[in-house]
């Protein structure tokens, strides 16, 4: 191998180094990475959700809040079942058709509320 060749391979080798542990404290991607699922359902639920659902509560109806129990007491028990009901809720609720909150976007705010929400 050159002589000169050394500098460049190191360089190459540290640089795969930091961009492998480039993440900020807490395992979250740095400022302008793209968002994970989670980030992205987070952010969708803050914009969306959390005016009247504020921590998992509920505004209007405090007996309905989005914590895992009292969603389970009220047949939701899965993602699919958040979706349904932001699609077709009950009194007192907004509707959110696929034109206002895409499925995509509906399924990350519900696997957020459930992993969020215990």
């Amino acid at each position: 191998m050159r002589q000169d060749a050394l500098p460049v391979l190191a360089a190459v080798a540290i640089s795969a180094a930091l961009l492998t542990a480039c993440r900020e404290p807490g395992g979250q991607k740095p400022p302008g990475a793209p968002p994970t699922a989670t980030v992205r359902g987070a952010g969708l639920f803050k914009e969306r959700c959390a005016p009247c659902h504020p921590d998992g509560g509920n505004t209007i109806n405090p007996k309905k809040t989005l914590h895992a129990g009292v969603l389970a007491d009220h047949g939701i028990r899965d993602a699919r079942g958040i979706v349904k009901v932001m699609r077709n809720p009950g009194p007192g609720m907004t509707a959110f058709d696929p034109s206002v909150i895409p499925d995509a976007d509906a399924t990350l705010i519900a696997e957020y509320v459930l992993a969020t929400f215990r």
